[in-house]
């Protein structure tokens, strides 16, 4: 009964569709969908909307599944690991499932009666959601769980580059959804070929655009006319302190950024070493697998890591054996796992400042916070920087200093900044970094941005202040 109610929904959406308009026909069908979709949550609650986040989740973390769209990623896109991606698949949807699931997303969310406030959850509406080509898979199942958590569908724009990867992903994710007696197009994908029109015009059309990738979309959904969420640019530099485990740094360090070639914008992409321990940290990277290029590789490291002023395609996103090849790396570089170049400076003219995992080494702490300050002036302001110390004033020190959403201690920053299991972010494949580098949020993208609030709002015992409660203290000071 219920497949034939689908059905004839569907055929009488499909009759309502705009011949020449093929996104306006999505949204059509969008929005059919989020209303078969209603009228479940009405009749099941809070359970039916838990049970479609888990069939997305299931559409990904199955070994199988989470292997092979790992492998389609990386022969997609020529970006990545394939293992790592695996782990990505798993790890992410995992953590993100356990978020979602431990909270009410649909009715009465919240309620204060102190202040006279009971808090509805509603739905935002249809969703665009433009996805990276770094997390073809990961990140459109990401953001289709939290849409779907909110009540809402969500068509997904992926980069051209990526499109066949993004199709089995969501492929998948339609096939669990009719699996459970929902809808498929809850979760659609904008057709093949995209192009930058398409995308346009979906960001104008939908209810709520949100942004991983490419800073021309997320300027582009802020100039769309709808309600935006978008992330910026990563370039974590992160502080190695005088009372740092050196060997636990240094470990998490070279887990952190050697997973999936460091195409993570969380990845450390500068490491600020303090004099005192400079050397002996130096020497514990180097026992993780670190190189440090001597001065002639560094020279041919900057020649080739940029074409005619851009990043070389062919260079980023790749494993140490192609980078030793790529820059005729010593033969002391042969089988190391990541490589590191000493830099004294920041912005234009130190393009080092901005990629690979540069060393920067610091005469003490205070000139360790001036350094990170510097590379995130010059690029990933607002995004994250981490610490490695024993000295928890210091790390609240940087944390008050520094325009940063994250600021990680002792950990692996791609495993962390993104939400951990040991750490209380929630877990995300798209980091927000505040109005530093012009996003609207300055949090972890979480289940909260895909719900609109209502408030009810009743009366309480008057909270009215006297005039000298308010103004007494200025008055005394100042006079009236």
């Amino acid at each position: 009964m219920q497949n034939t109610r689908m059905a004839t929904r569907a055929a009488k959406t499909a009759a309502d569709i705009p011949t020449d308009d093929h996104i306006v026909g999505m949204v059509v069908k969008a929005r059919a969908a989020m209303a078969w979709y209603a009228d479940e949550i009405a009749a099941h609650g809070q359970a039916r909307i838990d049970e479609a986040v888990t069939a997305l989740a299931w559409s990904i973390y199955e070994p199988a599944r989470a292997r092979r769209l790992a492998e389609i990623a990386v022969e997609v896109t020529g970006i990545g690991e394939v293992e790592s991606k695996v782990v990505k698949n798993q790890r992410k949807t995992f953590g993100t499932l356990r978020d979602l699931l431990r909270v009410k997303s649909t009715g009465i969310i919240e309620h204060i009666p102190d202040k006279g406030i009971v808090k509805y959850a509603k739905p935002v509406g249809v969703v665009g959601a433009l996805t990276p080509s770094t997390n073809p898979s990961a990140t459109p199942v990401n953001k289709a769980m939290m849409a779907l958590k909110g009540g809402n569908a969500v068509i997904i724009a992926p980069p051209p580059s990526a499109w066949a990867a993004t199709q089995p992903a969501v492929d998948g994710m339609r096939r669990e959804l009719e699996k459970i007696g929902l809808p498929a197009d809850l979760v659609q994908l904008l057709p093949n070929p995209v192009t930058r029109e398409a995308t346009t015009r979906l960001m104008q059309l939908v209810d709520l655009v949100v942004v991983t990738g490419s800073q021309v979309n997320v300027k582009g959904a802020y100039k769309s006319g709808t309600p935006a969420i978008g992330v910026g640019l990563g370039n974590a530099p992160v502080i190695i302190d005088t009372s740092a485990d050196l060997a636990d740094a240094a470990h998490k360090i070279m887990q952190s950024k050697t997973f999936d070639h460091a195409t993570s914008c969380s990845s450390e992409n500068a490491l600020v070493i303090v004099e005192e321990v400079y050397d002996m940290a130096i020497a514990a990277l180097r026992r993780e697998g670190g190189y440090l290029a001597t001065a002639a590789e560094r020279a041919r490291i900057v020649d080739r890591l940029w074409q005619d002023g851009k990043l070389n395609r062919a260079v980023i996103a790749q494993g140490s054996p192609a980078l030793i090849d790529a820059f005729e790396l010593g033969a002391d570089a042969q089988g190391c796992k990541f490589v590191m170049v000493e830099e004294t400076g920041t912005g234009t003219d130190y393009p080092l400042s901005g990629e690979i995992l540069t060393v920067y080494r610091a005469r003490d702490f205070a000139d360790a916070k001036r350094i990170v300050r510097d590379i995130l002036e010059y690029q990933g302001k607002g995004h994250s920087c981490g610490i490695h110390t024993k000295d928890p004033a210091h790390a609240r020190e940087l944390a008050r200093d520094i325009d940063v959403v994250r600021v990680l201690v002792n950990q692996a920053h791609t495993f962390g900044n993104g939400g951990g299991f040991d750490n209380g972010l929630p877990f995300t494949l798209s980091m927000g970094c505040g109005t530093w580098q012009g996003n609207s949020i300055s949090d972890n993208l979480n289940w909260r941005c895909f719900v609109n609030i209502t408030h009810l709002v009743t009366t309480i015992p008057e909270d009215k202040p006297s005039e000298e409660a308010l103004f007494g203290a200025y008055w005394a000071k100042y006079g009236k």
